[in-house]
């Protein structure tokens, strides 16, 4: 399987767009095993790399985040990520995993020490290409899921929150993070841009601020771009520009 990682660095190709490429080719080889594994049972994917699989947004990801949607369909995160290095083993590569699952969101990091330079996009012999992965074991309440099949690098079925939720996850990111992000604002923009996307799932929405301090008034179909507006009017647009350029995708 690395060689048709290889394969998909076309020469001349820059070293950050060849840095996307991999990463997001690993990441569906992540997806795969967590698929293959039984996670997309008891997981629903979200987040931008969620938008980048499922609707093919135009910018690429670093994280792949999950919720735990359904507990009692069984859930072990760390066999998931035995899982996942062996199979990335089998197929070549040398992976490590890095885990804390002491905490409500249990995260881990797959990491590739020297792949970037044995595919020529480093100088680096030891420099360590990482994929994080997110679990929220105890996500707000509210979300909707579907489940999708997507053909991206390989063919997955993986569960995921709703156009709705996913929209409304985004909102919850904008309206709560330290700053303004700017992979936030251009999904954001993304979203807006569409006029077939429903509006967000505010009974999610609300929760979701609710579980994380939010001290504003409950957000309804009239005051929630409201809220948004005043958030992006602290942005700070030379961090916001320099947070999204690396990630976007060439024409």
């Amino acid at each position: 399987m690395k060689e048709d990682l290889k394969s998909r660095l076309r020469p001349g190709l820059s070293a950050g767009e060849g840095v996307n490429i991999v990463r997001e080719y690993l990441q569906a080889r992540i997806l795969g095993s967590l698929q293959r594994s039984g996670a997309m049972v008891p997981l629903a994917f979200q987040g931008g790399t969620a938008l980048r699989f499922l609707y093919s947004l135009r910018r690429y990801s670093e994280d792949l985040d999950f919720a735990l949607e359904r507990p009692e369909s069984g859930y072990d995160f760390r066999s998931y990520l035995t899982a996942i290095r062996s199979d990335l083993i089998r197929e070549g590569y040398v992976a490590a995993a890095k885990v804390n699952d002491r905490k409500v969101v249990h995260s881990a990091f797959v990491q590739f020490p020297g792949l970037l330079w044995e595919l020529g996009l480093s100088t680096q012999r030891n420099e360590i290409l990482s994929i994080k992965i997110e679990v929220d074991t105890r996500p707000p309440a509210g979300a909707g899921l579907e489940t999708s099949v997507v053909r991206r690098h390989l063919t997955l079925r993986l569960q995921h929150h709703d156009p709705a939720s996913l929209f409304a996850g985004k909102l919850h990111a904008i309206l709560q993070r330290p700053f303004v992000k700017g992979r936030d604002l251009y999904d954001l923009v993304w979203y807006l841009s569409d006029r077939t996307w429903p509006p967000p799932n505010l009974e999610l929405l609300n929760e979701a601020l609710r579980q994380t301090g939010w001290t504003g008034r409950e957000v309804d179909p009239a005051s929630w771009p409201g809220a948004v507006k005043a958030r992006l009017a602290e942005a700070d647009w030379a961090r916001v520009i320099s947070d999204v350029r690396p990630f976007l995708e060439s024409v």
